[in-house]
């Protein structure tokens, strides 16, 4: 794919990676003073949103897969999800005064079917663009290098605006939602127009059981990446919703650099995301990724050394924490591409959409289940989130534990879960060959079946 034309592709990312920045690091503690809950209860309401929303992401990617218009499976998807984002977004990021819970249930899941509809149509469409493996880690990078540098800008509201609009500030919350949907607007417009979408043969023997679907939640390859994902995601999630509380408190950076400091965190993805593909080219996408996973370990410990209120070492920190974590989403979403191809090839029917959306399901999982589990614990080492409350000494540690400790421990489990896995750029190869072959004889079939016993020589040819 040309490079002018992959970076215009990838600006499709760029909303996704806005509401993850969003939903994951700023809006559970504005939504926390907003509502004047305790830690417990916000983490258990986000956490019974994402759970509520779980089959959401397989209804939508069965639909997508049985989707046929001129403009292809995903696409209509892919810009469907844009002013349902609208409405989500503005009503999510302008709550009234005393937001209840059934206000935050009603938005949140609409801003999560709009989060789902604009990535697994997105990821979807880039897996149908090439069949090549290490193409596939190319795209994947691009995809998350412009998502990530998209989702930075946000982290550079403050300096750009003189201090008036940062994402920390509860009262530039509005704001913000009326920048994402302006941003998101020209990036999925002009995704949507530079690529076209390339058609998947549909197999002779189109089959609709729910073997099939069996079929795509136990095979070996998909089963091993979901169970690698979830603890993926959950390591770096796990520290998301307690970002604001850590730089501020335990590592004294006023709320202005805190925002600040994630800027280092996306531009290492910006960076990362091609270095990590270049490296997967020559040890394999998982092998990558548990390298990526022992990185993160190191890094994140030397984050915690840092001593409090040095800026620039704790600016490299993040860098280096982030270029780790770069590696997580790019190639698992490289290889789910491969396992599609695999799928198709063994049950002769096209499942990226439906593969597409256990790993979305996956990150949302993680990302709630890192709220519902570390807002408790804060809870029980008796940390108050309240701006101006004082800790104890006992409460700054129990966050700096959660922060530090438990994404290590997610992350090593996570690459622990790749140990064994087969479909590597050999096997992969020797797939797309074969359904090379059955493409062209479903195609020749086609032939014959249109124009009768004459097209027989067209299809031979």
């Amino acid at each position: 794919m040309p490079l002018p034309r992959l970076l215009a592709f990838s600006l499709g990312s760029i909303p996704a990676y806005m509401l993850i920045s969003m939903t994951g690091v700023y809006l559970p503690p504005f939504y926390a003073g907003k509502m004047g809950v305790t830690l417990t209860v916000i983490g258990a309401t986000i956490g019974l949103l994402r759970l509520a929303d779980l089959g959401l992401d397989i209804a939508l990617g069965w639909l997508m897969d049985k989707t046929r218009t001129p403009l292809g499976r995903y696409r209509p998807w892919y810009l469907a999800g844009l002013p349902v984002l609208w409405l989500s977004v503005y009503k999510v990021f302008n709550p009234p005064a005393n937001p209840d819970t059934t206000y935050l249930f009603v938005w949140y899941i609409l801003l999560y079917v709009a989060y789902s509809m604009l990535v697994l149509g997105h990821s979807a469409w880039a897996a149908t663009i090439s069949g090549k493996y290490h193409e596939r880690s190319r795209m994947f990078g691009w995809m998350l290098g412009v998502g990530v540098a998209g989702s930075s800008f946000l982290g550079l509201l403050p300096k750009l605006t003189n201090g008036k609009i940062a994402p920390a500030d509860p009262g530039s919350i509005p704001t913000i939602g009326w920048i994402i949907m302006a941003v998101s607007t020209v990036a999925v417009v002009i995704a949507f127009f530079s690529t076209p979408e390339r058609s998947t043969p549909v197999a002779a023997k189109e089959r609709n059981t729910l073997k099939d679907y069996f079929a795509v939640i136990t095979n070996p390859s998909m089963f091993r990446l979901v169970a690698a994902d979830l603890f993926l995601i959950l390591g770096p999630g796990a520290s998301a919703p307690i970002y604001l509380f850590f730089f501020h408190e335990a590592k004294g950076f006023t709320p202005a650099n805190v925002g600040l400091l994630l800027i280092p965190y996306g531009a290492a993805g910006i960076l990362a995301a091609p270095i990590w593909a270049k490296i997967a080219q020559r040890l394999g996408k998982h092998r990558t990724v548990q390298v990526a996973g022992v990185c993160y370990a190191i890094f994140q410990t030397i984050l915690m050394l840092v001593p409090a209120g040095m800026f620039w070492p704790t600016f490299l920190s993040m860098f280096s924490v982030g270029f780790c974590a770069a590696a997580f989403i790019v190639l698992i979403r490289a290889m789910v591409a491969d396992v599609a191809d695999e799928l198709r090839l063994t049950t002769g029917q096209e499942r990226s959409g439906v593969l597409y959306a256990l790993v979305t399901l996956t990150q949302k999982l993680g990302s709630s289940l890192a709220v519902a589990i570390i807002y408790p614990i804060l809870d029980l080492f008796h940390y108050v989130a309240k701006p101006g409350y004082h800790n104890t000494p006992e409460a700054i540690r129990g966050l700096e534990i959660c922060y530090v400790f438990a994404p290590i421990i997610l992350v090593v489990v996570g690459s622990v879960c790749l140990v064994g896995y087969k479909l590597d750029a050999k096997r992969q190869n020797e797939i797309r060959t074969a359904l090379e072959e059955l493409d062209a004889k479903d195609y020749a079939a086609s032939l014959e079946a249109l124009g009768g016993p004459g097209e027989k020589i067209a299809a031979a040819e």
